[in-house]
């Protein structure tokens, strides 16, 4: 067995010999120094291309710009500690039967009352005096007799003396259609010092009653909270605090401009025309030339023949007792169908206000509503309505005369007054109009400042949102008119407010609303890795093996030189 064993070690030899002399044979050659240099270069250039190149891409393709904002000034403004709002309202003191000095002298005991009485932190009655005498509004020359200094301000109401034997106590009486407050009085005998002091606390306490309501509304709107008078007025501020809160759910949120849609339906064929334009040039025409100074309006009418009614309507019921048709309460607000009653849309931007006239057929007529015998309501920040019963022997006219729409025209000027807000108090129109302009530009700015600090919070809150720089524009713009008009408020010039506050919150609304950044709310980061992972992990993992391998090489051959 030995020598077997050694005969097939000896046979077994060369064939193992000549294995390791193939395998020895098949190895790759070594590689030159200018290969290697080759490979490295490539690798070198694949990663320079990534770096240089493909990273700034990616970078600035995936990165959500963000233009910088004055995050601190709109946080103060949000928090109102940039403008303190407070409303000087002067009121022109005229006397043309009294000499400079006693109107002068009146004129600084009524603002000693008013200053001792009203305790309003914002609210300030100011009297002045005219320089002629009169108080005319065209009359701008107004000096204040506390610094006998020139006001630049207008007016916003008047106090007229008039001289008048015949008044044994003082009388006042407020225009209808004019800022003024007319005080009737006696003579004032030099020999009784009194007689000033009463007629200025008679002043005092009529002027209080008629800047009542603005006060307690503006206090309630800025503050949160209300002041009380410390004088023998009777001002309910809860009451008028309520009637603010229910004008305000009726009103249309404030547009410079209101598109009026006045609608003609007829359940017949009768009557089909209506001489609508004459009706409203004469009856509503000066109403809403005296709004100008605080929105404009646009008017369009329309008639349709055969109108019904909704199907969704319970009634009308007919009343055999009292021989009528009749509408219950719950049907009024279904009273409107869009699909039946094809209503004009909105035009431009600003809100429509419908306007609805309603004949009945004669087979329904008359109709009133149950609850109330009524025919006409109105629709909170939609419009109002209102039922024509034609009368006996005018169930055939074709044409509603101006003569017929003059009650329905006026009627629909007292809802217009109810849509747009306008307060209740004082009885003169003009006065309104002027304690609705503070109103509503004090509203405006309020506005503007939370939507100014609603989108600092949601800047700070969502970091990926994108911010366009015609964000940061509009941002600048609020700020710029907030700023005038907030100087415009403590200079009196309530026009220009309101005007500037209106463009300070339609800027604000644009840049909170801009479409672009909400959009970028609904893409979060990990969207991008779902998106990013399967297109890059392919191409990222060979390049990085080739420079972990050839790093390895390199230390390698380091290595073997040391």
């Amino acid at each position: 067995m030995d020598a077997q064993q050694a005969e097939s070690v000896t046979k077994d030899a060369p064939a193992e010999g000549v294995v390791h002399a193939v395998l020895a044979t098949k190895q790759p050659p070594p590689e030159s120094n200018h290969g290697i240099k080759t490979r490295r270069w490539i690798i070198f250039c694949f990663w320079a291309i990534v770096g240089l190149l493909g990273l700034p891409i990616w970078y600035a393709t995936t990165t959500v710009p963000r233009a910088a904002l004055p995050l601190e000034s709109m946080d103060a403004w949000a928090s109102g500690q940039t403008c303190k709002l407070e409303f000087p309202v002067h009121v022109a003191l005229a006397a043309g039967h009294l000499d400079f000095a006693t109107t002068t002298e009146l004129a600084q005991q009524v603002q000693q009352g008013l200053d001792r009485q009203n305790k309003s932190p914002i609210y300030r009655l100011r009297v002045i005096t005219s320089r002629h005498g009169t108080a005319d509004q065209s009359d701008a020359q107004y000096i204040d007799p506390s610094t006998s200094s020139a006001v630049s301000s207008q007016a916003a109401a008047n106090v007229n003396l008039v001289l008048d034997p015949s008044y044994s106590h003082p009388v006042a009486k407020v225009q209808p259609f004019d800022p003024t407050l007319s005080i009737f009085h006696g003579s004032l005998s030099s020999s009784q010092p009194s007689g000033v002091s009463d007629l200025a606390g008679f002043i005092t306490t009529e002027l209080l009653k008629l800047f009542a309501e603005e006060q307690v509304t503006l206090d309630y709107l800025l503050t949160g909270q209300t002041t009380h008078h410390e004088s023998t007025t009777d001002i309910d501020s809860s009451s008028i605090i309520e009637g603010y809160r229910k004008r305000s759910n009726r009103a249309f949120k404030y547009a410079s401009t209101y598109h009026l849609t006045f609608s003609l339906f007829t359940g017949a064929a009768a009557p089909s025309a209506w001489d609508i334009k004459a009706a409203l040039d004469d009856y509503l025409g000066p109403f809403l030339a005296s709004f100008s100074s605080v929105s404009k309006f646009s008017v369009d009418t329309q008639v349709q023949l055969y109108a019904s009614l909704s199907s969704s309507l319970h009634g009308p019921q007919y009343d055999e007792t009292s021989e009528q048709w009749t509408l219950l309460r719950s049907d009024l607000s279904a009273f409107i169908n869009a699909a039946e009653w094809p209503l004009s849309p909105s035009i431009g931007v600003g809100p429509t206000i419908n306007f609805v006239a309603y004949v009945p057929s004669p087979k329904q007529a008359p109709m009133l509503i149950e609850e109330s015998g009524g025919t006409s309501w109105l629709i909170p920040q939609w419009g109002g309505v209102q039922i024509l019963n034609p009368s006996a022997g005018q169930e055939n006219n074709t044409v509603l005369t101006k003569h017929d729409l003059e009650p329905v025209v006026r009627i629909f000027a007292e809802q217009l007054e109810s849509l747009i807000g306008l307060p209740q108090s004082p009885p003169s129109l003009p006065l309104r109009l002027s304690s609705l302009t503070r109103e509503r530009a004090a509203s405006l700015i309020l506005s503007a400042s939370s939507t100014l600090g609603a989108l600092s919070r949601l800047t700070l809150k969502l970091t990926s949102i994108a911010i366009p720089h015609n964000v940061a524009d509009s941002v600048q713009k609020t700020i710029h008119h907030l700023e005038t008009a907030c100087s415009h408020i403590h200079d009196g010039h309530y026009d220009s407010a309101l005007e500037h506050a209106r463009i300070a919150e339609a800027h604000a609304e644009q840049a909170f609303f801009e479409p672009s950044m909400v959009g970028q709310v609904y893409f979060p980061d990990e969207h991008k890795v779902a998106v990013y992972v399967p297109l890059l992990g392919p191409m990222a993992v060979p390049l990085v093996m080739a420079a972990l391998k050839e790093i390895k090489k390199f230390k390698q051959a380091r290595a073997k030189t040391a």
